[in-house]
């Protein structure tokens, strides 16, 4: 009976990890969103079968929820650190913490309800949802001290095992579980009556799989090619500041690279953002269309009626051309009166139509300090057949703006 106890649950563990890594792997294409919801949903049985499920193994009474499950969730919360960064581990952990207060606040306003029999044979448990609230509270409580605890400490090995993340993820998972052991065995202690061999059982099996999920995910490093984060060289007090840099750094990335004038993104921004947009779009099969838009005739708004009024009409064509926009596609000032809009994902003749949608709407909403409507050339280039590099879109673009301007202005031109 032990035996067999013990194959299933090298299979649970196998099969849980297998697939919340796959959906972690895929978290460009599902979006990490499938990740965090797949940790929350689990979190009632795990604290379910944590409460009151138990097998026998030949080392003790354990429970697979604790033993298998939640070890399992604090190793994939320390995988996720690994994979991404504190600012995105956040998320899943503040999710359980107030979804969990939310059970408790319910099953005390649900008590005051005066229920009938309406199922034959079937009565609410309110106790039983009261119970498994306060549980699922007090442990989501020890996962926020937890994944805080096993991030600090996996930083910190880092400095003693510098070339085995191996060790790193199981020496962080035995302190913290084992911490963890103990301070939901006393809830459940507390509550349930449970008896001290619970807890030595538990314990054993959480370090059997803390030793197992660290393999396991040091192989999947290994295969993705992703190496563990590097090592902190300053002291663990200034780790939570450096925790989310990468927030910070995309904040700060955002705000920066934009053009005074008109708000929109400036050249340098260009050739940071155009390559890497492109070379997504050709690792999915997928079209780029790149379009250069100048406003016509604009040196004379200049002469007429002063700079100041050809920066309005500079701002107030930026303007319409975000709102026009999709909300993945992206506006540049290139330079100038000139624009750059890149639309990802998105065939030549259809770039083509979304460009002349530009051009009409531009004429149609902008205007001169005399009234006059303002129009724009625009020259399109696709990744289909323009090219491959920013270079080439932009050569290929260049070239039919110029032709649309020598063709009487105000057009698209798109091959």
């Amino acid at each position: 009976m032990g035996t067999e106890n013990l194959i299933l649950l090298l299979v649970e563990a196998g099969f849980y990890f297998v697939f919340m890594v796959g959906i972690l792997h895929l978290r460009h294409q599902l979006g990490i969103g499938v990740f965090v919801a797949a940790l929350g949903v689990m979190h009632f049985l795990e604290t379910y079968l944590a409460a009151v499920f138990y097998i026998e193994l030949p080392f003790g009474v354990i429970s697979p929820g604790s033993s298998v499950l939640f070890s399992g969730k604090l190793m994939m919360i320390l995988l996720l650190y690994v994979k991404e960064d504190a600012a995105v581990v956040r998320a899943p952990i503040y999710g359980l913490l107030a979804g969990n207060f939310l059970t408790v606040g319910l099953g005390f306003l649900l008590r005051h309800h005066q229920t009938v029999s309406a199922v034959p044979g079937r009565l609410a448990d309110l106790a039983f949802i009261d119970e498994m609230g306060w549980l699922m509270l007090w442990g989501t409580t020890l996962l926020y001290i937890d994944s805080l605890a096993i991030i600090l400490l996996y930083e910190r090995l880092g400095r003693v095992f510098k070339h085995s993340t191996a060790m790193r993820f199981f020496v962080s998972g035995v302190v913290v579980l084992t911490f963890d052991q103990i301070g939901f065995f006393a809830a459940l202690h507390f509550l349930n009556g449970a008896p001290t061999a619970v807890f030595w059982g538990g314990w054993l099996a959480k370090m059997m799989a803390a030793c197992a999920y660290a393999v396991l995910i040091t192989i999947y490093l290994s295969y993705s090619r992703i190496s563990a984060i590097p090592v902190s060289p300053r002291p663990i007090s200034d780790i939570f500041a450096d925790l989310t840099f990468r927030e910070r750094y995309e904040d700060l990335l955002d705000r920066s690279g934009r053009d005074a004038l008109t708000g929109v993104y400036d050249r340098s921004r260009l050739e940071f953002e155009a390559p890497r947009m492109l070379s997504a779009m050709l690792v999915d099969g997928k079209p780029l269309a790149l379009m250069i838009l100048d406003a016509d005739h604009f040196k004379d708004v200049n002469d007429r009626f002063g700079h100041l009024a050809g920066d309005g009409v500079l701002k107030d064509i930026a303007a319409c051309l975000q709102r026009s926009v999709r909300g993945n596609d992206k506006v540049f000032r290139f330079g100038g009166e000139e624009f750059v809009v890149i639309c990802e994902d998105i065939a030549p003749e259809v770039g083509a139509g979304r460009a002349e949608a530009l051009r009409r709407t531009v004429e149609a909403e902008i205007r001169r300090p005399d009234s006059a409507p303002v129009t724009v050339s625009i020259g399109v280039a696709n990744s289909y057949s323009d090219g491959t590099t920013l270079n080439a879109l932009l050569s290929a673009a260049d070239a039919r703006l110029y032709a649309a301007k020598n063709a009487g202005r105000n057009r698209v031109i798109f091959d």
